[in-house]
This record gives C-alpha cells, structure tokens and sequence, in this order.
C-alpha cells in the first residue's frame, strides 16, 4: 500500500478530468454545521420541516413541481431560518424558470448556512452554475471555489472543465504514463 501522496498521484494519472488530489479519502464530511444548526430548532418542528422537504423533493422529482413548491414554501414558513429549505426551494424555481427567484432564495442559503457545510456548498455550487448560465464567469468561478474549499468534488472538477490548460496538463500527464506502461505500442 502506498503513501496518501503515492495514492494521490496514481488517482491523477488515471483521472484526469478530477482535480489533482480529489478523491474519497481526502473528501472532508461537511455535515458538522447541520449537525450543530440543528440544536437550534425544536426536535419537533426540525422533524415536521425535514417531512415536508422530503416530500418536495419527491415531488419535484416526479415532475409535479407547484406540489414541491408548495412543500418547500411551508417549510420556510414554519423554520424560516432552516437554509436547506431555501435551497431546495431554489432549485424548484429554476426548474419552473424563475432564476431571479432561485438565486433569491440561494442567497438565502448562504446567508443562513454561511457558506458552510452541505447546504451551504449545494448553494455555492447552484449558485455558480446559474452564473456560469448566464456569463458571469468570475463570479461563477468565486461560488465554485468557494464550494471546492468546502469539499464539493463536482465544484472541483467544474474548476477544472473552466480551466482547459489543467485538464490539457492531466490528459499528457495520463498519456505519458501509459506510454511507460507500454513502451512499444504505437501512439501519435
């Protein structure tokens, strides 16, 4: 078995598209300011706002999106400080087309997660893509960082897909290593 950095290296070489280092044992658990958050609420009411984002969210995947707007909005009502729903929320009204209010909402995430933990980089990461939508490169780049720092893999491996000269670096980075594996075949 190698050293986390022997692993590291191997894991770049046949993953080139995935940022250098990324990879599930150096993934941080980004759970802890939920976990912390949800001392703040009720056990009761915590329950009840997580039931109805459950059920939006099943909603929302079986197509019926004004139901899952519903279920998320009545979450807000009764927790108006619980980010998760804002950020579920978000993603329903981008489905529906409303990117001012989805990003709104996602704002709102932010503000209330403070960027932290799994809320608060789905939002980043939400966020950057909706900028990245709609041209704004840089501020999309600052989302997606920000979520990558917090341990989002897909934030980084979108950094890398904006970044072409990082994955042109991975990809001959690859083919020279399968060139020494294979000394004689034949490659251009």
């Amino acid at each position: 078995m190698g050293t986390p950095n022997d692993l590291a290296v191997l894991h770049a070489i046949f993953n080139p598209n995935v940022p250098f280092g990324d990879f599930d044992e150096q993934n941080r658990d980004n759970t802890e300011v939920e976990l912390d958050s949800v001392s703040d609420f009720s056990p009761a009411l915590l329950e009840q706002v997580q039931t109805l984002e459950k059920r939006g969210v099943e909603a929302a995947e079986s197509g019926e999106l004004e139901t899952a707007l519903q279920r998320f909005n009545e979450a807000i009502i009764l927790l108006p400080d619980w980010a998760s729903a804002y950020n579920n929320r978000a993603q329903v009204l981008r489905l529906q087309g409303d990117v001012i209010g989805a990003v709104r909402d996602l704002d709102q995430a932010l503000e209330l997660s403070g960027g932290k933990g799994l809320v608060g980089c789905q939002a980043l990461v939400q966020r950057g893509l909706i900028l990245l939508l709609q041209g704004n490169h840089k501020a999309a780049r600052k989302d997606l960082q920000n979520a990558a720092q917090e341990g989002s893999a897909y934030a980084k491996q979108l950094l890398i897909q904006l970044n072409p000269y990082a994955a042109l670096c991975n990809s001959m980075l690859r083919d020279m290593m399968q060139k020494l594996q294979e000394p004689n075949s034949k490659s251009c």
